[in-house]
C-alpha cells in the first residue's frame, strides 16, 4: 500500500489567490496551455485551475517539491491539471511551448544569476503572442514601497545572502531582452504587485 504524503500548506496561497484569480482571468481569458513555474505546494494550482477550466495548467518546481505538489493535485482530480513537471531553472527545461507563463512569489527567493537565466530561456518555450505573468513583491528605482516589505527583504537576506526584494527595473530589462514587453504593473494587496509582459515577436 502507497503511504499517503501530507499535503504541505502555504497560507499565503489562500490570502492573496483571489486577487491574483481577477488578473488572470482577464489576461489568460484566451491562453490554452499555462506553465507555473515554482508551484510551491501545488495549492494555488489547483485553485486556479478549478476557476479557470479552459486552461491546460502545468504545475512544476524542484524535485523535492513534486510530492507534495502531486498529493494536492491527485486530491483535486481535475481533468486540466497535468502532472507536475520536474524543473529547476539551472537544468533542463520543457520541450513544449505554452501561451502563458505564471510564478509568484519566486524571483525573491532564486539568486539573481537564475532569474536572469530563468528569462533567458524563456523565449524557447513561450508562443509568438505568449503572456507571462508575475506576482510578488518588488522595490522601484531601488527603494521598497513600504516598510513590510523592507522587514521583509531583510528577513530573506538573513535566511539566505542571495534572496531579495528584485528591482522592478532590472527585471524588466530581462524581460526587454528575451523579447517581452511589459502590458500592465498592477498594485496587489499587502504591498505586492502583479506584472503582465507579452512575447512581441
Amino acid at each position: 500500500m502507497t503511504p499517503m504524503i501530507e499535503k504541505p500548506d502555504a497560507p499565503s496561497c489562500a490570502r492573496n489567490r483571489e486577487p491574483i484569480l481577477a488578473v488572470l482571468r482577464s489576461h489568460f481569458a484566451d491562453r490554452a496551455r499555462v506553465l507555473e513555474i515554482g508551484s510551491g505546494t501545488g495549492q494555488h494550482a489547483v485553485y486556479f485551475a478549478a476557476a479557470l477550466p479552459q486552461l491546460s495548467w502545468q504545475a512544476s518546481d524542484r524535485a523535492e517539491n513534486l510530492a507534495g505538489i502531486g498529493a494536492w493535485l491527485e486530491e483535486a482530480g481535475l481533468p486540466n491539471l497535468l502532472p507536475p513537471l520536474e524543473l529547476d531553472v539551472a537544468g533542463a527545461w520543457p520541450m513544449n511551448r505554452f501561451d502563458a507563463i505564471f510564478s509568484a512569489n519566486t524571483l525573491h527567493i532564486m539568486p539573481w544569476s537564475e532569474v536572469e537565466l530563468m528569462f533567458r530561456q524563456l523565449p524557447g518555450i513561450m508562443t509568438g503572442n505568449a503572456k507571462l505573468a508575475i506576482y510578488g513583491a518588488f522595490k522601484y528605482r531601488g527603494s521598497f514601497t513600504s516598510e513590510s516589505n523592507q522587514a521583509f527583504d531583510a528577513q530573506l537576506k538573513a535566511r539566505a545572502a542571495h534572496q531579495g526584494i528584485r528591482d522592478f527595473e532590472a527585471v524588466d530589462a530581462l524581460a526587454a531582452k528575451a523579447g517581452l514587453r511589459l502590458l500592465e504593473d498592477i498594485d496587489m494587496p499587502s504591498n505586492n504587485r502583479c506584472l503582465i509582459w507579452q512575447m512581441a515577436r
